[in-house]
């Protein structure tokens, strides 16, 4: 079984969350993304789905634009 990878070097984990309160972490985006998907668990499946494809399409160009940066 192989180990799950940790962060990169001089990248600090982001903290645990307490009593479902969410770290901002900086970036609007991101933020915005990662409370969608905390968001789309009290919704019904098929409308869970529609949510994390647009969390991840948000992600996924935050990304590219930090690549290209």
């Amino acid at each position: 079984m192989a180990s799950r990878p940790g962060p990169p070097p001089g990248v600090r984990p982001a903290p645990p969350l307490a009593d479902g309160d969410l770290a901002e972490e900086g970036h609007p985006a991101v933020d915005a993304a990662v409370r969608a998907m905390v968001n789309a668990a009290s919704l019904a499946p098929a409308d869970q789905i529609a949510q994390y494809e647009a969390a991840y399409e948000t992600l996924r160009e935050t990304l590219a634009t930090i690549d290209q940066a």
